[in-house]
């Protein structure tokens, strides 16, 4: 399998690689490995769904 790093991996999502971190440390980039002080995330790995922020879908009977 072929990896790239945090870097290359914050490049091809759009986000910083700062939260490619995140995302590998909290288990949430399958087969993510570290090397030492660097992550390793795999060439065909899918970016993860932000989970900061929610629906802003008014249900019925909420505050409108």
């Amino acid at each position: 399998m072929d990896y790239i790093t945090t870097k290359e991996a914050a490049k091809n999502w759009g986000i910083t690689d700062r939260m490619v971190v995140y995302y590998c440390s909290a288990g949430r980039i399958k087969e993510a490995k570290k090397m030492g002080n660097t992550w390793l995330v795999p060439v065909d790995a899918e970016k993860p769904a932000d989970g900061r922020y929610r629906s802003s879908k008014v249900k019925d009977g909420e505050n409108k």
